[in-house]
């Protein structure tokens, strides 16, 4: 409940950002970049309901909105300079005295400067602001020497009450914990316990309306299916990927259980959504306990008495729609399931999956890079399965950029991709499929990151490079970035979406 009195929070959107050439064009390209004005905000939806169930006036600042462009640095990349540019609502034009706290959170290294410099100007009047979110997590000094009066560590939610009590000088309701504090005696960096998705409290119908959007920048939508909510289901990662930040949160896997994904899509659906975007990390990490097959099946039968199309944007582990369930062990079963991939991923027309991110197999020989790679003959066999069902928007994410990369071992690539995409279409000609050939990154805070790091082989450790999926910044042993960049333009011919 909010009392009259109670302490104000503003919550913080971060502008966009642009990477501006000579000619005008903008070259970063991801989700966020697309009309964000109308990207559904589901990291929002979460926090603004987390804090008003703690008693908190929380309100939200959406600093996308806005035609106004604020250029803020200068970076040369494949021998031209691009201007960077933050495009929304003027940062100065906020009165940092407004609210009694700020919060802002950033899961993009891209847009690190751009927090950067709103923390200085919302803390400009001595008002706290605490930050939260992956790149934070990741490098936590940026944001407190910037101006934060804290940075959360937890991922889970559990430390967002106490620590905005903290900074409001007020007692927290339990010990402070999974933070760094900028100054006094620090507490514990390791939450004393995780929240599961389970018991993130619900949005009301006005946090929901304004979390909504009308766009995706990977996902064509068509009008019938608008506005889009969002939902995350769970949290957390079964698998140890070097490559992602997730195995660095010790959360574990987390997930709401079906009757709390229903309350929340049913919130979804009276906000006005037609169509969902989940988040998920993991969805189907809960096949692997019991009864977890039968909640995956509950909750798509959820979607679909809503009438509600899904859109799986953070992809789905092709290696759990098998028999095996994606367990790694000796001859483990790698039949498709049928069953299971028709009801997460079929559309009847009206309801279902209308469009799935489904994550490549890299290498097609050779190292293999991720815990939960499929071998190529099987990975196509349940890409087949997923055309069958009736998926009509297909995009095909394909990380390029390894260090054992060639011309030779990606024209194999190439071949394998130009198949795949042709036995597609003699399936269903009127389905969509893209490939989205993404350079390999330094992601902060991962192995893969560290590593990379270590190789030699990074050229650029500016976040409005390194940060962009297509503006490669490593060299190859073989290649160089700029050979990596050549080869995401001709990769991204193969599909029909572009």
């Amino acid at each position: 409940m909010i009392t009259p009195n109670a302490p104000t929070i503003g919550v913080v959107e971060l502008p966009d950002f642009r990477l501006i050439d000579p000619k005008g064009e903008n070259w970063f390209s991801d989700t966020r970049n697309q009309d964000r004005n109308n990207l559904p905000m589901i990291s929002k939806q979460v926090l603004l309901s987390s804090l008003q169930a703690e008693g908190f006036d929380a309100q939200l600042i959406n600093l996308v909105k806005g035609d106004y462009q604020g250029e803020y640095g200068k970076v040369i990349w494949k021998g031209t300079e691009f201007t960077k540019v933050y495009f929304g609502h003027k940062i100065d034009d906020i009165d940092p005295s407004a609210y009694d706290a700020w919060g802002i959170t950033n899961n993009f290294s891209q847009l690190r400067e751009i927090a950067g410099i709103t923390i200085k100007h919302l803390s400009s009047k001595g008002k706290p602001v605490v930050v939260g979110g992956s790149d934070a997590i990741a490098e936590p000094q940026f944001y407190l020497t910037a101006g934060a009066a804290a940075v959360v560590l937890d991922k889970s939610g559990a430390a967002n009450g106490p620590i905005m009590n903290h900074v409001l000088g007020k007692k927290p309701k339990e010990e402070l914990s999974g933070v760094i504090l900028a100054n006094g005696n620090q507490p514990s960096p390791r939450p004393r316990r995780h929240l599961s998705p389970q018991d993130w409290p619900l949005p009301n119908l006005s946090v929901a309306k304004q979390c909504l959007g009308i766009g995706h920048a990977n996902f064509n939508f068509p009008e019938e299916r608008l506005p889009i909510g969002s939902i995350f289901t769970d949290i957390g990662c079964d698998r140890h990927c070097d490559f992602c930040q997730t195995p660095e949160y010790h959360i574990g896997y987390r997930a709401m259980l079906p009757e709390r994904v229903s309350q929340w899509l049913q919130i979804q659906k009276q906000a006005g959504a037609k169509s969902v975007l989940s988040h998920s990390d993991q969805f189907l990490g809960r096949i692997l306990r019991k009864g977890g097959r039968d909640e995956i099946l509950e909750i798509m039968n959820t979607i679909r008495e809503l009438e509600l199309a899904v859109c799986w944007t953070n992809g789905l582990e092709l290696k759990k729609m098998t028999l095996g369930r994606g367990i790694n062990r000796k001859n483990t079963d790698l039949t498709p399931d049928e069953e299971l991939i028709s009801a997460v991923l079929g559309w009847n027309g009206k309801a279902g999956c209308y469009s799935v991110f489904i994550p490549a197999e890299r290498p097609l020989v050779g190292q293999q890079n991720y815990a939960k790679l499929m071998p190529w003959q099987e990975h196509c066999r349940i890409v087949k399965a997923i055309v069958q069902a009736g998926t009509p928007s297909i995009v095909y994410g394909v990380i390029i950029g390894f260090a054992d990369d060639s011309d030779e071992s990606l024209s194999h690539l190439e071949e394998a991709l130009w198949k795949l995409y042709e036995e597609v279409l003699a399936m269903n000609p009127s389905a969509e499929f893209q490939v989205l050939p993404m350079a390999i990154a330094p992601i902060p805070g991962t192995q893969q990151g560290i590593h990379m790091r270590q190789s030699g082989l990074l050229r650029f450790d500016d976040p409005s490079i390194f940060g962009g999926i297509f503006t490669p910044s490593v060299d190859t042993h073989y290649l160089s970035y700029e050979e990596i960049a050549n080869w995401q333009t001709r990769l991204a011919r193969i599909g029909n979406q572009y």
